[in-house]
């Protein structure tokens, strides 16, 4: 890294600097002399200290970003494969995320918007955080917020927003984001479909211009949206239509084959991650990970690995997590 290179020799030549000056001192004799050579050791002493610094912060955001890619390969294996076979076959599309607390839903998200959408997070993005407003007794908070969201004040019908959103799709991604639809009554999430999705997909879906997607998601934190299976199709038959949203499998805790899987394919890619010690057999390892993530629930194995690897994962996601 070139920016590491010219802090060490920078480093290299302060630490010269200080020895010159360390040995005019031992011979210096006039006290103005002696003083002005404190100062002068003093001041390079503190550039010498900085440079260490931004050395240390250099290697450990190498650390973080190399901990992220090797993280972004671990499970979620069916649900990235289930949502990439839709999108060999569609443009438009609803999706559901789903399972219990600390599942890692928005770590899902990310994962599949960053890495499998074309030009990923470069279109329009609209993300509505439902936990503000999905306990309220009508839907007409949502509808105020989601109005917000586009552009169009917050005293607009859903129809009025829907034209909105379809009007950006022609001209680029959009991608609509609804954290917390655990949040919603299931009455208030089916008119979300009714009265927003379905006419905004229909209206796309008449087009036959697919050039750009037109992609939702919606995040369900408790596990509970899932249950509601005349909502959701979990399979693209031939009579499937984008209105319906698609649920993703389940995402279930990191089993003992899945993290083995991952540690090895580590020690090969990410060889240089303190993840793996020398004191260390892979199976005790994968076992002390699911023992400190009540048996390998994703969030806390993530906390654990990070944990290892010398970062904290609470402090890490926030800068992982765009969405």
């Amino acid at each position: 890294m070139k920016q590491r290179e010219e802090l060490e020799n920078l480093l290299n030549l302060l630490e010269e600097k200080i020895l010159f000056l360390q040995t005019a001192k031992v011979t210096a004799i006039d006290a103005v002399a002696l003083f002005s050579l404190h100062k002068q050791i003093e001041e390079a002493e503190s550039e010498r200290y900085k440079i260490i610094q931004q050395i240390d912060n250099l290697e450990s955001v190498a650390c973080s970003e190399e901990l992220y890619r090797a993280l972004l390969k671990l499970g979620y294996r069916d649900q990235v494969r289930s949502f990439l076979k839709f999108l060999k076959a569609q443009s438009i599309g609803a999706f559901l995320i789903h399972g219990l607390l600390d599942h890692g839903q928005r770590w899902l998200l990310n994962r599949l918007i960053t890495q499998h959408i074309r030009f990923g997070t470069m279109g329009k993005m609209v993300r509505i955080e439902l936990d503000r407003i999905g306990r309220r007794r009508d839907i007409s908070a949502l509808w105020r917020e989601l109005g917000g969201c586009v552009g169009l004040g917050r005293q607009h019908s859903s129809t009025e927003i829907a034209e909105r959103v379809f009007h950006w799709w022609k001209t680029q991604n959009v991608i609509l984001v609804f954290h917390d639809v655990d949040c919603m009554p299931a009455e208030y999430l089916q008119e979300l479909l009714d009265e927003f999705w379905l006419p905004l997909a229909s209206q796309v879906r008449e087009i036959s211009q697919t050039k750009y997607q037109l992609l939702m998601f919606l995040v369900d934190y408790e596990g509970c949206v899932g249950c509601q299976d005349t909502m959701f199709v979990e399979q693209v038959e031939p009579t499937w239509e984008p209105r319906v949203p698609i649920k993703l499998p389940t995402i279930d805790p990191f089993c003992d084959r899945t993290l083995t899987d991952w540690i090895e394919m580590v020690e090969t890619e990410f060889d240089t991650l303190p993840l793996v010690e020398v004191i260390y057999q892979i199976e005790d390892l994968v076992k002390e990970i699911l023992e400190n993530s009540d048996n390998g629930v994703p969030e806390l194995a993530f906390s654990e690995i990070c944990h290892r690897c010398g970062c904290n994962w609470y402090e890490e996601r926030e800068r992982w997590l765009k969405i």
